[in-house]
């Protein structure tokens, strides 16, 4: 091996330790983030802890808060007979029908207002009226069109679901940066490319926190919806027990809505990191 041969063969470790850095910073990433999953959790379990033993101790009656214990208890005991899960069945069933089809037209409604300032004329002022008005007001409507049926419940869910997802997609689309517009169009870009790969892609962050909105508004929604003339489903659970003075079974309820809210919510930023992950604050180069 000559000496030129040797001097070129040196920097070759260099660069093989500055491809294993990035790998490093990954492995990084991933325990800090696990680090800070544990720590989220921390506060729930602690409050769980001393809820227990400020019941055992007496501190607490079960006739306004029984133990942790005895829910849990009286989870299992509904669980295996079966209605526990029949009722969270057809809530979940509830919500995602409502949720697919306010969020399907919520969606396209915010993509026309957020292109079209016509549209937005005709259509933004009456989705904000609309908005405006609770759920509890629209309750002796709705029952009147739809009667105490599923079609009520699924209206309900769909109704409070939409606003956020056409919030969020309008205003996506209107703060897309002018700079990458301006770039698409020295690109030669065509509308429909600039659509799909500039104006899309730089609203989606907006959008998908609308998605993350939205899914806790389906569950309020549902609760509403769920207090009229249901005969099944996690909010019929709770108004019955309350007429037995169940506050065990309210009480499970109420942690079954927390417990799902978790869930879905876990399940929007898990979307976010997966169609986000070029974005810097959304991927995992960013944390």
């Amino acid at each position: 091996m000559t000496h030129a041969d040797h001097t070129a063969s040196l920097p070759l470790p260099a660069r093989a330790g500055e491809r294993a850095q990035p790998r490093a910073r990954r492995r990084r990433v991933v325990v800090g983030a696990r680090q800070f999953v544990i720590l989220s959790w921390i506060a729930p379990v602690l409050l769980v802890l001393v809820w227990e033993v400020l019941a055992r101790t007496g501190f607490v009656t079960p006739q306004v808060l029984p133990a942790p214990s005895k829910v849990l208890r009286t989870a299992f005991k509904l669980a295996t007979t079966g209605s526990l899960l029949e009722d969270l069945g057809t809530s979940l069933l509830r919500a995602a029908a409502g949720f697919v089809l306010g969020g399907t037209i919520a969606f396209a409604l915010g993509i026309l207002v957020g292109f079209s300032r016509l549209a937005e004329a005709l259509v933004d002022r009456s989705v904000q009226m609309v908005r405006a008005i609770p759920f509890l007001a629209l309750l002796p409507l709705v029952i009147v069109w739809f009667g105490v049926g599923e079609g009520q419940k699924i209206f309900l869910v769909a109704l409070g679901v939409a606003f956020p997802i056409y919030i969020n997609t309008t205003l996506g689309i209107r703060q897309v940066d002018p700079k990458l517009m301006e770039l698409g169009r020295v690109q030669g870009l065509s509308t429909r490319q600039m659509i799909i790969r500039i104006i899309l892609p730089g609203a989606l962050p907006s959008i998908l926190t609308g998605v993350r909105y939205s899914l806790a508004t389906a569950w309020l929604a549902l609760v509403v919806a769920e207090t009229i003339g249901a005969q099944a489903g996690i909010g019929f659970l709770a108004m019955d027990a309350r007429e037995f003075l169940r506050t065990d079974v309210v009480v499970l309820t109420i942690v079954i809505y927390a417990l799902i809210g978790v869930a879905a919510d876990s399940v929007a930023r898990l979307l976010e990191r997966r169609l986000l992950a070029w974005h810097p604050n959304f991927g995992g180069a960013g944390r």
